[in-house]
């Protein structure tokens, strides 16, 4: 039956594979459940809410992947849309928690309309693929300076506004250790390398803790008395109903928001799909995807549950490359992994008490290794190209804010192509972003 519904055969593969694939996508994409409750409490949501949320909308957006699309494509919240969610919409744009569930939920939405209704290829058309690939390294650099700044390896300076922190602070030090370990993995090549250096981290925190280095700190790991929970923390269930009337109070802060979550889904999903279906097999020369609409549509529906269940926008993740790696080829592979992710609600309060900021800054910092190599593909002999995309690395660091980097590289790439004469090649989409951007910088709109 599962071989007449998955083909396997046809894809050139088997049970047994797509079993272990599943595995291997999970341990890959695992470090989500430690990292994202860490990141989404500094926006005032509970910890225990956000972690039943994450693991229960990646197991469900999983599974709806494997059935709809069949593609062996994980998915969960999606790194970058975290921060995005809890650094702009929440801290800087002084949004609650509420409010911007209730934008994540409005924008699945959209995203949902575009793919329905095939806007998908003109709206790629319409915004340069440089800038594109500059945001993503740019959302790189920002998860990587979030992660280095929450463990303590930088911190505020009155002088110089950030300087080094006191590496032999015990979960500054931990942190450190982190970061090295997993960055040997990754360069090893270690398959699910990010969270076996999570594991390695949160391990030799315990072992430290025990030994007196660090105990009684909060930031160091400590090993929970009930390791299997039946309290699951559901407080965060339709919590964006309750943001509707903030959400549509500001019609202006409403498109930023909107458009932000939009912007950044959509090019993710894009390049995520496009670069696993090419993995798979999927893909021909011409750069068609075969059945890459259900993926994107299985995509949209996996926003909405997560808005639903309380948390950031869920979306595919580029890990689900280590799965494929090892033979997967089918929707049994994201099944196995979405069953995995909702059996890790029971064990809730060891990962919780394990991946601190200490043990997660590791994380941050490996995936903004991997989102930074975009800058590869990056013209930079363009100059205004390497202007615009310079303009929206080190605004979104220094700014805090993803959507103000976002900002500043459409009006400067609007800028530099009216002051080379080639105004008349932005098109109306870009025109339109930019009087959006402008007002939206002098005017806060």
């Amino acid at each position: 039956m599962l071989d007449n519904f998955f083909n396997f055969k046809e894809n050139g593969t088997d049970f047994k594979t797509e079993i272990l694939a599943g595995i291997t996508t999970f341990l890959a994409m695992a470090y989500i459940l430690g990292v994202n409750p860490t990141m989404l409490a500094e926006g005032g949501m509970p910890v225990t809410g956000v972690f039943f949320a994450t693991a229960l909308s990646s197991g469900i957006a999983c599974i709806i992947m494997g059935l709809v699309a069949k593609y062996p494509v994980g998915l969960a919240p999606g790194m970058g849309l975290n921060a995005l969610f809890t650094y702009t919409i929440i801290l800087e744009m002084g949004n609650s928690w509420e409010t911007a569930l209730a934008a994540v939920f409005v924008s699945s939405i959209v995203f949902l309309i575009i793919t329905i209704s095939g806007l998908r290829e003109k709206i790629l058309n319409i915004i340069p693929i440089d800038l594109k690939l500059g945001i993503g390294a740019g959302i790189g650099f920002f998860l990587a300076f979030l992660g280095l700044k929450n463990c303590g390896i930088i911190i505020s300076d009155p002088s110089t506004f950030v300087t080094m922190g006191i590496l032999l602070n015990p979960p500054t030090l931990l942190a450190l250790t982190g970061i090295l370990i997993t960055l040997i993995f990754y360069i090893q090549k270690v398959p699910a390398a990010v969270f076996f250096g999570l594991l390695a981290t949160a391990v030799l925190g315990v072992i430290l803790t025990l030994f007196g280095y660090g105990a009684g700190d909060a930031l160091m790991p400590t090993i929970p008395k009930q390791i299997i929970t039946t309290n699951i923390d559901t407080s965060l269930f339709f919590g964006f109903s309750k943001g509707f009337t903030q959400l549509f109070s500001n019609i202006p802060n409403l498109i930023m928001m909107v458009f932000s979550l939009v912007f950044v889904t959509f090019f993710d999903t894009t390049g995520t799909l496009m670069t696993v279906g090419r993995q798979c097999g999927f893909v021909d020369k011409d750069g068609n995807a075969n059945g890459i609409e259900k993926a994107f549509l299985s995509d949209a529906v996996g926003g909405i549950i997560g808005s639903i269940c309380g948390t950031s926008t869920v979306t595919a993740y580029v890990e689900s490359a280590t799965g494929i790696g090892i033979g997967g080829r089918t929707g049994l592979t994201a099944i196995v992994t979405g069953i995995l992710f909702l059996l890790s609600v029971f064990i809730s309060p060891l990962i919780l008490s394990l991946f601190t900021s200490s043990v997660t800054a590791a994380a941050l910092v490996i995936v903004g290794i991997l989102m930074v190599a975009q800058l590869n593909e990056v013209n930079w002999e363009s100059k205004i190209v390497s202007a615009s995309v310079f303009m929206t690395v080190i605004i979104m660091v220094l700014s805090y804010s993803i959507s103000i980097g976002i900002a500043w590289g459409f009006l400067t790439y609007s800028l530099g192509t009216i002051a080379k004469g080639k105004y008349k090649e932005m098109g109306i989409g870009i025109w339109i972003l930019a009087i959006i951007f402008l007002a939206y910088l002098f005017f806060g709109l």
